[in-house]
Parts: structure tokens; C-alpha cells; sequence
């Protein structure tokens, strides 16, 4: 057993939560062989009995609804409400992904050919290994855990640090649902752990979701084994409000998807390009509804902003919000506007206006309630100010005009593009991105092809005359 322990901090009391033993080197070998022993016989099952495992698992979690809430909240400090809606979210996304399973994975039969019988199968890769992300604790990880069991996988779910007892919850889950011993796992690891876990030879495919700098040590671990490495990293989604914008609903949706969840969400908006036409209305608009957010205890149905995650994340959106004001922008909310409560980790939100493009606040990724708003002359100059960055997870336009959002969005280097929506997953479009946003793709059919292996069948069923 290790000696090491896991200390969860709640970042509104700032105290210890909860305390959990951590993985030990001796145990890797354990835990591997219980996956592939429960994956040797997983691998033959109906896709009906997987399907039927994952309805009852989506019961389960459900029954549990009350307790993973709060503890979403108790590790993470999102809102209460908040963490409800995540729940409710993750049974959404599980029953849109059984729903479409079978037809997804069945054999693909290529037209008939004389003397031969030809067909695609698509067969589980073995031990799934999902590295979770925070932010979203139960949407990150369900992208991947029950589409890996659809798709006839084990899975070892190694959730964040800060929410351990999410990927306890799928594991808990899946036992009341009556799955085999072993097919779903969570532990819980330090990077030395986690390094020797993606690099022992049972591991079959690793799915990361977390920032760029992890992303690399990930394929650094996973070097030298060919195997897939499915990988997330983070954005800093751009919005371009065009002048024919519906502009009541643009300015609710722009300030909801910046600062939804504090704004730790990697398809967050993180600037917003402004047709000059509508700049000072719309800036001005914001603003105003950003002041209506309160600050303080998660577990309090008024609050609409929690404490963040990470201890350091306050310092890091002070230094940008700066650092952008130093270099010619203007803050228009200010953090000290807002009442903060005497504990917690907590930023205020921040509007920067007439940002210029080369700061921080526009290039590096936020994770937190500030925004950047910029001034374009139209829709040439807000194409190329939105493709100038490092990232491409989503973004999104705001017009009437479908035909003017197509053609734009055709330019864009991005995974998803919106039009008069953000910060949403549909799960029957693929999750992906492109430059440093990563590789790979969650949720669709595509999604669960992701998790198998493809395999031809070529039979010559009569011989030559």
C-alpha cells in the first residue's frame, strides 16, 4: 500500500474535505489485470447487454444525484445549482451515446462482390485509460467512460486531484448497475503513477483532458508504445458579435458563456470581437449584467460565482488583467466592485475593453471570469484576430445572417463553430480541436469509433472454377 495521501482542500473554507490513500507503484500491476480480466470476457458482450448496462448505470448515478452534487461543490467550489445542472448534463450525454451505439458499431458490409464475403468490424481496443479534468468532473469524464464501455473496453478512470470522488462516482455507479468486477476502475495517482500506469503494456489507449503542458507529458509518457493518445487541452474561445447581432440575446449569452462556471471551462468565451457599429452598446450592455453577479458561498442559492479551483488562479487573472491595462486597454468592470467574502479562493470578474491583441488577456488561456473586448471593422479583420491564437476549440459568431456565418466560420481553424450559441456540447457532434487544443475526438459516432479498432474481413466464400 502507499504511504502517500491525498489532501482535497474546499476552496471556498479553505480547509480539507476529504482525505484519500493514493495509488502505490506495487498496485499499478493490480489494478491493470483486473481491467484485462474483466475486459476478456466484456469484449464478447451483446452490444444489448451494453446497452443495457449503461441505461442502468445511468439510474444508478441518478439515484446518487444528491451527494455527487455536493461533493462536485465541496472539491471544486462550483455552485450548487451549477453542479446539478452538470449532473443533469452527463445523463443526457450517456443516453444520446446508448442511443446511438448500435448502429454506430455494428459491421459494415461493403457491396457484393463475386466469390467473396467483405465486411469492417469495429472491435474494442482493450483497457481504456481516461485522465479527468476538473473543471467539468462528470461531463469531461463520461465523454469517454461510457462510450469506452459501449464500445466493449474496460476503463480506469484517474480523475484531477482537486475531484477524485467524481470518478468514485462512475465506479460506484457502474457496481449498483451490475458490472463486472474490474470493468470500470478509478484510482487515484500521483504523475509518477500516472506515467508508469500509461506506460504499462495492458494499457491499450490513453484520453487526456487538461492543459497543454500535460498534454505533452502525456505523449512523452506514451512514446515508443503505438497506441492512440486522445488529447483536450484548452482554448481561448473568440465570439464575434456582428452589427445585425439579436443583440439582447448576443450580450446574455457572450456574459453567461464567459463567466458560467467562473469561467473555468475550456470552451469559455475568452474574447469577443465587437462590430465597431454596435462597440459602445454592446460594451455597455455587458457590463451592466456582469455587475448583477454576486461572489460567495457555493452552497447558497444567490450566489452565481464560487471560489476557483485553483489557489494561484486569482494571482494569474490579476497579472493578465494588468498587464492588458498596461499595455492600452481599459477596465471597465473592475474587481473591486464586487463584495468577496473573507475566505475562499476567489477572483472577481473583470471586463477589459479595447484590448490589443498581442496581451495576455487575448492569448493565454484564462480559466477564469475576466474577458477581453475588442473593436473590428468587419468581418475580414474579426476572422483574422480570431484565428491568431494558439488555440482552436470553439467559437462562435452572433447574426441573423447564416449564410454570412457559414462563410465565416468556413475560415475559421476551430473544432466547433457556433452560430448564436457557445459554450455547449452537443453530443451528437464530435469534440474536437485543432493547433494546440489537441488531437483526437469525444461524444458522436465518432467518438465511439475513436474507442475501437478497425478490422477487415475478407473471406472468399468459392473458390475460383
Amino acid at each position: 500500500m502507499s504511504a502517500k495521501e491525498l489532501k482535497v482542500i474546499y476552496p471556498f473554507t479553505e480547509e480539507t474535505a476529504f482525505t484519500f490513500p493514493m495509488l502505490g507503484e506495487d498496485e499499478i500491476d493490480g489494478v491493470v489485470t483486473k481491467a484485462r480480466r474483466a475486459f476478456a470476457g466484456w469484449k464478447n458482450s451483446a452490444m444489448s447487454e451494453r446497452m443495457a448496462l449503461c441505461e442502468r448505470f445511468a439510474v444508478a448515478f441518478e439515484g446518487m444525484r444528491d451527494e455527487i452534487a455536493r461533493n462536485i461543490t465541496l472539491q471544486m467550489g462550483k455552485p450548487l445549482q451549477q453542479s446539478y445542472n452538470e449532473v443533469n448534463g452527463m445523463l443526457d450525454r450517456t443516453r444520446h451515446m446508448i442511443s446511438i451505439a448500435e448502429e454506430t458499431l455494428k459491421d459494415e458490409y461493403l457491396p457484393e462482390k463475386p466469390c467473396f464475403v467483405r465486411y469492417i468490424r469495429h472491435e474494442p481496443k482493450g483497457v481504456v485509460l481516461d485522465i479527468a479534468a476538473w473543471n467539468y468532473p462528470l461531463l469531461i469524464a463520461v465523454n469517454v467512460i461510457v462510450p469506452a464501455i459501449l464500445a466493449g473496453n474496460a476503463v480506469i478512470v484517474k480523475h484531477s486531484s482537486k475531484t477524485p470522488l467524481c470518478a468514485r462516482a462512475f465506479t460506484e455507479a457502474f457496481q449498483k448497475a451490475g458490472a463486472p468486477e474490474g470493468l470500470v476502475q478509478d484510482v487515484i495517482a500521483d504523475h509518477k503513477v500516472t506515467d508508469l500506469l500509461i506506460k504499462h503494456p495492458g494499457i491499450n489507449h490513453v484520453s487526456f483532458t487538461g492543459s497543454v503542458r500535460g498534454g505533452h507529458e502525456v505523449v512523452q509518457s506514451a512514446a515508443g508504445r503505438f497506441i492512440d493518445v486522445g488529447l483536450e487541452l484548452g482554448g481561448k474561445d473568440p465570439a464575434y458579435v456582428c452589427a445585425d447581432a439579436p443583440f439582447d440575446f448576443a450580450v446574455d449569452n457572450c456574459v453567461d458563456g464567459a463567466f458560467y462556471n467562473a469561467g473555468q471551462s475550456c470552451c469559455a468565451i475568452e474574447r469577443v470581437y465587437v462590430e465597431k457599429a454596435i462597440y459602445g452598446d454592446f460594451v455597455e450592455a455587458y457590463a451592466a449584467l456582469v455587475r448583477k453577479y454576486a461572489l460567495g458561498d457555493p452552497m447558497d442559492k444567490g450566489t452565481s460565482i464560487g471560489p476557483l479551483a485553483s489557489k494561484d488562479a486569482p494571482e494569474f487573472l490579476s497579472w493578465q488583467v494588468k498587464d492588458a491595462v498596461a499595455k492600452g486597454a481599459r477596465l471597465l468592470v473592475s474587481p473591486d466592485e464586487f463584495s468577496k467574502p473573507g475566505q475562499g479562493w476567489f477572483s472577481a470578474p473583470a471586463v477589459v475593453i479595447d484590448t490589443p491583441q498581442d496581451c495576455s488577456l487575448v492569448q493565454e488561456e484564462s480559466f477564469g471570469p475576466v474577458i477581453a473586448i475588442i473593436p473590428v471593422a468587419g468581418d475580414e479583420e474579426a476572422a483574422r484576430f480570431m484565428n491568431d491564437n494558439a488555440y482552436g476549440l470553439t467559437a462562435s459568431i452572433w447574426t441573423m445572417d447564416p449564410k454570412r456565418a457559414m462563410r465565416i466560420g468556413e475560415q475559421i481553424e476551430t473544432g466547433t463553430f457556433y452560430m448564436n450559441r457557445c459554450d455547449y456540447l452537443d453530443p451528437a457532434l464530435p469534440w474536437t480541436g485543432v493547433k494546440d487544443t489537441g488531437r483526437g475526438a469525444t461524444l458522436s459516432h465518432y467518438g465511439l469509433l475513436n474507442l475501437t479498432q478497425l478490422k477487415s474481413m475478407h473471406l472468399r466464400v468459392e473458390l475460383p472454377k
